[in-house]
């Protein structure tokens, strides 16, 4: 689904991500683990171009993206992707959040929306939130709004960039329950996270990423069970 070909960024003088080669298959949970400041978020941001990689390639189902003749708004549609920080729309109710892309881009008609938008609503227990606002919600409640937005594009790819760790530690858990009934559907995800419990659970593929480089990847229960990397094991015995 995705073939990245040495993958570069720099911010400045700052090399972020340093030749990363990576195949993403359909329905593959790639989880991308590492300590902070090693290049994850910079290289899940790179995979729908929210940032422009200084050298290298992407393609996605066989367009290449990083071409700058792609209309990546296009492209974007078939990738979902769930921020930190929710970003969601304050003055929208939850309803309009999640039926605002689907009917601006076309995909479908406002009553369309609204039924899918009412039936992922259920999905994630929050029916009753539809004509409530952002900031009637707790964290756990928009995160799992955010994912239901995401979803309503009705993406073949969903990005998800450290959804849980603006969360308190108790609302984590909702997130991740409906992260785990994504993955058991089929869905290709790629998920930087610190959570490991999660990435042992769900990952069918573990990267872990430091200095702008994977440094090792494999199974879940290779990778933690064995690793071989000195740096994944010094940061394995203080993450677990």
């Amino acid at each position: 689904m995705i073939d990245v070909k040495n993958l570069s960024k720099s911010f400045g003088d700052h090399l972020v991500l340093d030749g990363i080669s990576q195949h993403i298959h359909p329905g593959e949970k790639v989880v991308v683990i590492g300590p902070s400041g090693s290049g994850k978020s910079t290289f899940l941001r790179c995979l729908n171009l929210l940032e422009t990689p200084s050298a290298g390639t992407i393609t996605f189902q066989g367009t290449v993206i990083t071409d700058p003749k792609v209309k990546i708004d296009q492209v974007r549609q078939h990738m979902g992707m769930v921020f930190q920080h929710f970003n969601l729309f304050p003055n929208m109710t939850i309803r309009k959040n999640i039926t605002l892309a689907p009917v601006r881009t076309g995909l479908m008609k406002q009553e369309e929306a609204d039924e899918l938008a009412g039936t992922l609503l259920q999905r994630v227990d929050l029916t009753d939130k539809a004509d409530a606002y952002p900031s009637q919600l707790s964290g756990g409640q928009k995160q799992r709004v955010a994912i239901v937005r995401a979803l309503a594009m009705k993406p073949q790819l969903m990005l998800f960039d450290e959804p849980t760790s603006a969360l308190d530690p108790e609302m984590v858990g909702e997130v991740l329950d409906v992260m785990k009934e994504l993955a058991r559907d089929g869905m290709t995800m790629v998920v930087v996270t610190h959570e490991m419990g999660f990435a042992r659970e769900v990952g069918s593929r573990v990267l872990f990423m430091a200095d702008g480089k994977v440094l090792e990847e494999g199974p879940p229960a290779e990778l933690f069970g064995n690793p071989q990397h000195p740096r994944l094991r010094d940061f394995l015995s203080k993450v677990l």
